[in-house]
């Protein structure tokens, strides 16, 4: 029944009303556009701010007999420079280098090894630096950036390197210059999206150290360990980035020319599949052992591309001091199958 001077209420609607025909393109296209105008504004600033290092210092090395001496065993022995940039005859066991061609750089690094594109060494002899100034060529190896500002990709651990003394830094340009000059034209790197931006982020500015005293082993052997740097090879990587929570502790495998793949080894102290078990003359001999070595290796048998001939010039002392500080780590578990065919 319905009662005098009510009316019956309507039953709520349950359509509701559309909104305007306009509004929801009008906010996506706005949005989309934002989107945009970020992504190129951002694409730019990394283009004209990066890589955010400083200029190329005004340096004149003298070139010292004592300094050419210092870099020369640096780079062949150390941060062994050479056994990148010189080619190498992997017929022999661990590649040793073709002092022929030293330094003339060439040897290829590509996607089949976990890294964004394809790298090349590239030349570092005088027939290829004669334009650098020495600067250009110490920023280059300890900051990540080329004469003509490219950023260069750290495959090269200048990371590393860029925490080596000045005199040693100093030392390995004055050595750079002296060897012999040598004509090798190296193809240009491709590098794969979005790494062939995202590079520019990567180099930073050198923070050269003291070089510490041999008295304090612990400090040496860390300062020999991250010149030398082994945790470029013994970590796995991401992205051609070695995994930081996972340094020397091996396992990135890396291609043989010969066929099959070599994973770097677990060189923290772990007992069981480290070197936790190994003395210091062990650790030392294992380097030794290689000096002059010139084994024949067939194709698809056992190899590796650690450059132990390199390696194995380095000083007892060196190696010793080295030992010291990888026995200093923390040991972390991780059992690596050296060899697959």
């Amino acid at each position: 029944m319905i009662r005098r001077g009510n009316t019956p209420r309507s039953a709520p609607s349950l359509v509701t009303k559309p909104a305007p025909a306009c509004a929801s393109p009008k906010i996506l296209g706005l949005l989309v556009a934002l989107v945009g105008l970020l992504a190129v504004g951002g694409f730019v600033f990394i283009l004209t701010s990066f890589p955010d290092v400083a200029p190329a210092p005004d340096l004149a090395v003298a070139g010292t007999p004592e300094q050419i001496e210092r870099g020369r065993y640096l780079a062949e022995n150390v941060t062994v420079c050479q056994a990148c940039h010189t080619p190498r005859d992997y017929t022999l066991f661990a590649g040793p280098i073709r002092r022929d061609l030293l330094g003339a750089g060439g040897e290829r690094w590509d996607q089949t090894m976990g890294l964004p594109g394809v790298l090349y060494a590239d030349n570092i002899t005088p027939a290829a630096l004669s334009e650098w100034t020495d600067g250009e060529i110490l920023r280059a190896f300890t900051s990540g950036v080329s004469r003509d500002g490219t950023a260069i990709f750290p495959l090269m651990p200048y990371h590393a390197y860029g925490r080596m003394s000045q005199e040693d830094a100093e030392a390995i340009v004055a050595y750079l210059r002296q060897i012999a000059p040598i004509d090798h034209e190296v193809p240009e790197r491709s590098m794969d999206p979005p790494l062939n931006i995202v590079v520019r982020l990567m180099p930073q500015q050198a923070e050269p150290q003291a070089i510490p005293s041999t008295s304090d082993e612990l400090a040496y052997g860390e300062y020999m360990t991250t010149i030398a740097a082994c945790s470029a090879c013994h970590a796995p990587l991401a992205d051609g980035q070695p995994i930081l929570d996972m340094a020397y502790a091996g396992g990135h495998g890396y291609p043989l020319p010969g066929g099959g793949e070599v994973r770097a080894a677990n060189i923290t102290p772990h007992e069981g599949t480290g070197i936790g078990s190994w003395t210091r003359d062990q650790f030392i001999a294992r380097f030794k052992v290689m000096v002059g070595a010139r084994d024949q290796v067939p194709p698809g048998a056992y190899n590796t591309v650690m450059p132990w001939a390199s390696y194995g010039e380095m000083t007892e002392q060196d190696l010793g001091a080295i030992f010291t500080y990888l026995q200093s780590l923390p040991a972390i578990e991780n059992k690596v199958i050296r060899f697959k065919p």
